[in-house]
């Protein structure tokens, strides 16, 4: 059996601060790998047609705890999430779990955290197309930046105080929500699990390279405008937290993501409210080497009306 890498109280250990999985233009396969640049936005040099050249481990997933850096330098030719489908399984979202944002919404602060799930369907990639399905294109679609969190080891009845043991690292990440479906039902699962609404990269930055995640800064920018910014320590429930309380008695695989909540500013708290419209440039953004999460709207054909 091989050996799992280290933990720490930071996150576990790895030899790598920043993965991206991505197709390569040399030869269509798809890679994983880190950029040769250690400084540069991956979402947004690639929104600018930079080319992004990434140095290729040995392994085609971010979960491998064998993978190691080999001499092959490839170039992007497009960026895909960190992790598949298949290893993503179903995705679980903290809802509320910041202050203000929880003050926007005019509501009482959680006694514990509120989690819906989105299904693995909801996964999709950094600079690609986000696409609205037609049962949401009547001015209701709203974007939420979340830092998300990547379980790196299976994690079941751990404490607070190891939990961080089990984090493999960090992404970007988009609650995409339809809001006259959410507010339907007492449950918000089919409001915000319709089909890429959970746009995720451009890649994973490891926990161990983040010693305060509460530092690091999230913010929405649509079409150059910031409309959410805020510090990740404005969470109402820590990322240990999250993950000590998920882990009660229930199984957090390897490669399951958490979606840690949304800072204040989502559109349907503004006056006026703001949703997304065809080819609007959204820009889910945060510092530590995390990037620019670039989706370009695009709305989706309903079925003709006679």
């Amino acid at each position: 059996m091989g050996s799992m890498p280290l933990a720490t109280r930071n996150g576990m250990s790895t030899n790598w601060s920043r993965l991206v999985r991505f197709v390569a233009a040399e030869d269509k396969k798809e890679y994983i790998g880190e950029p040769i640049d250690s400084k540069i936005d991956i979402g947004a040099a690639l929104a600018s047609h930079e080319t992004l050249q990434i140095r290729v481990f040995t392994s085609t997933s971010i979960l491998s705890p064998t993978a190691q850096p080999t001499s092959t330098i490839l170039t992007v030719q497009a960026l895909l999430p960190p992790l598949t489908k298949s290893e993503v399984g179903t995705i679980r979202c903290i809802g509320l779990n910041y202050r203000n944002h929880a003050k926007e919404m005019n509501m009482e602060l959680p006694t514990h955290p509120t989690l819906f799930f989105k299904p693995s369907t909801c996964l999709g990639a950094p600079n690609a197309p986000l696409v609205i399905p037609w049962q949401a294109t009547d001015a209701q679609a709203d974007y939420e930046a979340e830092l998300a969190i990547i379980i790196g080891r299976a994690a079941r009845n751990v404490s607070r105080e190891e939990a961080m043991d089990y984090v493999l690292g960090y992404t970007c990440s988009n609650d995409v929500t339809a809001r006259k479906h959410q507010f339907h039902g007492a449950q918000w699962g089919f409001g915000k699990g319709f089909d890429g609404f959970a746009p995720m990269g451009p890649c994973i930055v490891s926990a161990q390279s983040i010693p305060d995640p509460g530092a690091i800064e999230l913010k929405a920018v649509l079409n150059g405008e910031t409309m959410q910014q805020s510090l990740a320590a404005d969470m109402i429930f820590s990322i240990p937290e999250i993950v000590a309380y998920l882990s009660q008695g229930t199984t957090l695989e390897a490669g399951t993501v958490v979606m840690t909540g949304t800072p204040h500013g989502i559109g349907v708290s503004k006056s006026p409210q703001v949703f997304l419209k065809e080819r609007d440039d959204l820009r889910i953004v945060m510092s530590h080497g995390l990037g620019s999460l670039v989706s370009e709207i695009v709305y989706e054909e309903g079925p003709l009306k006679e």
